[in-house]
């Protein structure tokens, strides 16, 4: 069933969320990026995808910079969400309305002809979003397939492949992550459930990959790993292992405007308090500047 949140409730959130965002407690460096962000536009211009698990209301480019403002955040990328199957025009408006300061991460299959892939490239796309975010097994067989189509189509661009998985399948992909011709990354903490600690399943091999360079990771959406909101304080050991296993294969992201995938609408975030978790992941400034400058200008092409 299709879950909806009234489009009036949806904008009142994310105003609020905005207007009570004051500045960091720790210096934001010059050209930081938030890698990981979401447009959701009319969609009586930007239709949903027929087969979606939710209905959000609107996440427009105007609010996206007026949070972005209040962060002192000037770069983004932008990634489509689940709710447009493969329709990228959502992702590319948010784009055009930023400008140069923004790259994008689209959704493909093996129907898009590789002159939209083409202008996609031209007009900031840098890569493609694999969701094999159910884990277990079962899925193993299914999601080594799409990873190897994903990278082969991807294999004669300067792009990467971006993957939104659970952690317990990192075991049946870490090979072709390893073999890879383009860069894989995991977004969200690679899909951690933190209440499950450092030993459980996948996250060794999500270290492994960082560490050797084989894969970025997302510090992104921690509150899809921990309940322990506001601070999502057992997160924290996650973060200073990846870090420490390579910073230059980490980067940063908001997740805004926080979609609820499970029920609609949109999870609630104080940002500024998870914005100042990036100081307690990341003690170092010079370090913290390498995560939210150094590795996207790199990455995306900025």
């Amino acid at each position: 069933m299709v879950r909806a949140i009234s489009p009036l409730t949806r904008r009142s959130a994310i105003l609020q969320g905005i207007a009570a965002f004051a500045a960091s407690d720790f210096a934001i460096p010059p050209d930081a990026c938030d890698c990981h962000t979401h447009i959701f536009g009319d969609p009586r211009e930007f239709p949903f995808f027929a087969g979606r698990a939710y209905t959000p209301g609107p996440a427009l480019p105007s609010e996206m910079a007026a949070f972005h403002r209040a962060l002192h955040i000037k770069r983004v990328v932008i990634v489509t969400p689940s709710v447009y199957g493969t329709d990228n025009s959502a992702t590319l408006y948010g784009m055009k309305a930023r400008g140069a300061t923004a790259r994008g991460v689209a959704v493909i299959d093996e129907k898009t002809p590789e002159s939209d892939v083409d202008q996609m490239a031209s007009a900031g796309i840098r890569g493609i979003r694999l969701n094999i975010a159910t884990g277990g097994q079962a899925v193993a067989s299914s999601a080594r397939q799409r990873l190897a189509e994903a990278i082969r189509r991807v294999e004669n661009r300067r792009w990467h492949v971006q993957v939104y998985c659970a952690a317990e399948l990192l075991p049946a992909i870490k090979d072709l992550v390893s073999a890879s011709l383009v860069p894989v990354v995991f977004d969200h903490f690679g899909g951690i459930e933190s209440a499950l600690g450092l030993e459980q399943p996948g996250f060794a091999n999500l270290l492994e990959l960082v560490r050797s360079g084989r894969a970025y990771v997302k510090l992104s959406g921690a509150y899809r790993a921990s309940k322990l909101a506001p601070d999502y304080g057992d997160v924290i050991p996650f973060a200073k292992a990846l870090v420490a296993a390579n910073p230059d294969r980490v980067l940063w992201g908001t997740d805004w405007p926080h979609p609820n995938t499970s029920t609609g609408g949109r999870i609630p975030v104080d940002d500024r308090r998870l914005l100042n978790q990036f100081a307690v992941w990341v003690p170092d400034p010079q370090v913290r500047k390498k995560i939210l400058v150094d590795n996207p200008a790199h990455l995306y092409g900025f």
